[in-house]
């Protein structure tokens, strides 16, 4: 079973084209690029978040755990 002749790809490119129509290839294609652009801009977005200026700016419902180092004497 050696590898596809050019002939089995051009009949796979025909059944690809009839069941998507020409228009919707392309379109298909720009959500795909969309969808990897969000998702490296979220990817660098969670790595650069910065702490909140103001913990008076917290939400009510966050919970916050102070942590106090003990004194060395």
């Amino acid at each position: 079973m050696g590898s596809f002749s050019v002939w089995h790809w051009l009949i796979v490119l025909v059944i690809v084209l009839v069941l998507f129509g020409r228009g919707k290839i392309p379109e298909l294609m720009g959500d795909v690029a969309k969808g990897i652009k969000s998702f490296k801009k979220g990817m660098a977005d969670e790595d650069h978040t910065p702490p909140p200026a103001n913990p008076d700016t917290t939400p009510v419902n966050s919970k916050t755990v102070d942590h106090k180092a003990d004194e060395i004497k």
